[in-house]
């Protein structure tokens, strides 16, 4: 508990130590704790005796050099000082009689994982007043199951679950369950319990509705109050999953009970390759929930970035991809060179070390590229023994697996080296010895100064939570991408929101703390930005409780941000604009999405010509349907008339026109005029040019003509976006043309 209580108590005070010299300096700012200078029986004040632990010398010999020096003296939060001191001279600190511990700088990270702050929510104002944090809105998590007895899910300050709930918690789980968590089931039953032995689970239903956990973090890091999206929604489990995977029968059956039960929301981090609609089995659960009002959210998948790589594309799944936060979990490596390369890491040291370690890579040729991947029994204790080792992403091991191989033998550190593909995408993974994930670019960099000397040696330091990462949002390496191979008319994915280095509950201590029930860890994957989305769907249904899942996620869509937060345009791994096809309508807006003025609300029935149109047989539209359906009877439509938030058009020579519908949920009377941003070489024409309402709901409908201009000789994909624009609202429709 002493060890924890003084890691809280350092990331409560570190935002004040932080200071970045402008001049030359190899010095970093420390907390040094101490003991008392009674305990040392010294008659002195406290800023002589902190005084009295740095250099005797503080006068720098390089006059452009930054010299040592006191930046805090702490009197009641802890007995120590933050200062600006050099590794060495920490080292030497060490010896004195008094010294304690010491950390290097760190910033406290004061809301949550981040991203409820990031996302704009604020306690008692906003979007998280209006909808009183998510109260009576019921959240079904199909996952791995779920951690019951973890701080996230107590149901302090929760109300009974409405009249409507008829789930349950299995027999072997009732006592677990309260306010909070309201049901949990596994599937098949005679799996065990709810219980979640791979973590997943855990994480992902905190992310959406966890409550108010104060002191979250992993090795100090991402330290701040947890909590989820929706903090005062219910949640519901279905454990359908395992370490190994989803069982297609398991998923289908959850979600059948979760439909049965009575959930507002689906949340699945979970999925397979894209299929036709009628044969994949999340777009004919999730239709079945639609139809009953159940908004299903839905991970778009980690094969990014291929294209054509997202899966759940069907337009009643809410499809989300993954972006990053303004926060970096940083960690350098120093070459012997005098080089040195950032990365990320979420592990931190006990101690603050100087020493180089010599560097090793695996294997440089062909015939041993598995030992690159350094997984487990792939290295030799002689040749890694007391070194830092360069690993390869992929090989089917895991960051954990592979730093654990690297230390079972006799490894001191791991660089980790990131795909090539994966740009500037890192990850803050907590290792269990010291290492650090680096971009492709800077991994070979590394290896070609291993071959550049006789004894590459290398030391890693952690510098723990910055923020304010201004390229953020940026969108993940890993997050699939469109177009939609299902339906390449509904653009897909339909938004982004965080999934890169989140922090959430988690059933185990990543820190083999056996002292405390909190425990967190830090993971990436559109599985975490789907719960958020989902828990940003619990509040909008919780604040506007008529609302369709249509409805719901047109407001999330025509509301998106579109720029990041240096106001220029969301850029992708490489650091480029990304595509409309990685980040769909945008980063979530929570606040905005709460009053998007119009909505774009898609009827069930409308789905019928549309899966006519996709040329499925009566069979094919029947099962889906789960009734019998004649197309022959049906007036079809093309996939980008359906009455979508977004637009997703082939163009070839003749012009096409679309037409839209529009719901007035904003004010009575107000009127509402077009924008239209043009895709390069395409004529985008829309009629009327003004919507006029005078009362609530009404409808109006517009049409929209897409010609290829006299000159085009473009072809590929270019986008664009129409917008309606009243007094106070703008809604938003992206416009993606492959040409």
């Amino acid at each position: 508990m002493y060890f924890v209580a003084m890691k809280f108590l350092l990331a409560l005070f570190i935002v004040c130590c932080l200071s970045l010299p402008s001049m030359q300096s190899n010095l970093d700012t420390y907390i040094v704790q101490v003991q008392s200078p009674e305990s040392q029986s010294m008659s002195m004040d406290l800023e002589s005796w902190y005084n009295s632990f740095l250099p005797k010398s503080i006068a720098s010999t390089i006059s452009n050099e930054e010299a040592p020096r006191l930046i805090y003296s702490y009197r009641n939060v802890m007995k120590g000082f933050a200062a600006r001191l050099s590794a060495e001279q920490v080292k030497e600190m060490e010896k004195k009689s008094g010294f304690v511990n010491v950390w290097p700088e760190r910033l406290l990270s004061l809301h949550t994982t981040r991203t409820p702050s990031f996302l704009g929510l604020k306690q008692n104002i906003g979007l998280w007043r209006d909808s009183n944090y998510g109260k009576g809105v019921i959240i079904g998590v199909l996952d791995t199951g779920i951690l019951p007895d973890h701080p996230s899910f107590s149901d302090k300050g929760m109300p009974p679950p409405p009249a409507k709930w008829k789930g349950k918690c299995e027999s072997n789980f009732t006592t677990k369950c309260n306010n909070k968590l309201i049901g949990a089931r596994t599937f098949p039953k005679e799996n065990g319990s709810p219980i979640d032995d791979d973590g997943h689970g855990t994480h992902t239903a905190s992310t959406a509705a966890g409550g108010f956990v104060r002191g979250a973090n992993v090795y100090g890091n991402a330290n701040g109050t947890a909590v989820g999206v929706a903090p005062l929604a219910h949640l519901a489990i279905y454990k359908a999953c395992d370490s190994f995977g989803c069982i297609v029968s398991n998923v289908l059956a959850a979600m059948d009970a979760a439909i049965d039960d009575g959930v507002d929301i689906i949340s699945l981090s979970l999925g397979g390759y894209t299929s036709p609609f009628h044969s994949d089995p999340i777009a004919l659960g999730a239709y079945s929930a639609t139809e009953r009002g159940i908004l299903v959210s839905c991970s778009a998948g980690n094969t990014g970035p291929s294209k054509s790589s997202v899966s759940n594309e069907a337009p009643w799944i809410l499809t989300v991809g993954a972006s990053t936060l303004d926060r970096k979990i940083k960690a350098t490596v120093h070459l012997g060179n005098k080089k040195w390369f950032e990365g990320e890491s979420a592990f931190h040291p006990k101690g603050v070390s100087t020493k180089f370690f010599p560097l090793f890579v695996p294997a440089l040729n062909a015939s041993e590229f598995r030992k690159s991947y350094c997984g487990s029994g792939t290295l030799s204790d002689h040749a890694v023994k007391g070194k830092t080792v360069l690993c390869m992403m992929g090989g089917d091991y895991s960051r954990i697996a592979k730093g654990q191989a690297v230390k079972d033998a006799g490894g001191v550190g791991m660089i980790l080296i990131n795909r090539a593909e994966d740009g500037f995408t890192t990850s803050a993974t907590a290792h269990v010895l010291p290492a650090m994930d680096v971009t492709y670019e800077d991994g070979m960099k590394i290896i070609n100064y291993m071959n550049s000397t006789k004894k590459p040696v290398a030391r890693i330091t952690f510098q723990g939570t910055i923020l304010g990462d201004q390229n953020a949002p940026v969108v993940a390496a890993f997050s699939s991408r469109g177009p939609s191979i299902a339906s390449r008319g509904i653009l897909k994915p339909d938004i982004i929101g965080p999934g890169v280095n989140i922090l959430a509950a988690w059933p185990t201590s990543m820190e083999n703390n056996t002292n405390t029930k909190s425990t967190f860890n830090i993971i990436s994957g559109t599985s975490m930005s789907c719960p958020h989305l989902s828990g940003v769907a619990a509040l909008l249904k919780s604040a506007h409780p008529t609302w369709s899942p249509a409805a719901i996620k047109s407001a999330i869509m025509t509301t998106a941000d579109t720029t990041n937060l240096a106001n220029g345009p969301i850029l992708d791994e490489t650091l480029l604009p990304a595509s409309i096809f990685a980040f769909g309508a945008g980063h979530v807006n929570p606040e905005r999405a709460n009053d998007p003025g119009l909505i774009y609300d898609t009827p069930v029935k409308d789905y019928v010509p549309y899966l006519c149109g996709l040329n499925y047989t009566n069979r094919e539209v029947g099962n889906l349907l789960q009734r019998k359906v004649d197309c022959s009877e049906v007036k079809s439509i093309p996939e980008a008339q359906l009455n979508y938030p977004s637009f997703s058009i082939t163009l070839r020579e003749n012009p096409q026109t679309y037409t839209r519908t529009v719901t007035n949920v904003g004010e009575a009377k107000s009127s509402y005029i077009v924008e239209i941003v043009s895709p390069l070489e395409v004529s985008v024409t829309v009629k009327p040019s003004t919507l006029k309402f005078s009362k609530m709901n009404q409808k109006k409908t517009y049409r929209v003509t897409f010609s290829k201009t006299d000159n085009s000789s473009t072809s590929g994909v270019v986008q664009g976006f129409l917008k309606w624009t009243s007094n106070r609202h703008s809604v938003r429709s992206p416009i993606a043309i492959v040409l």
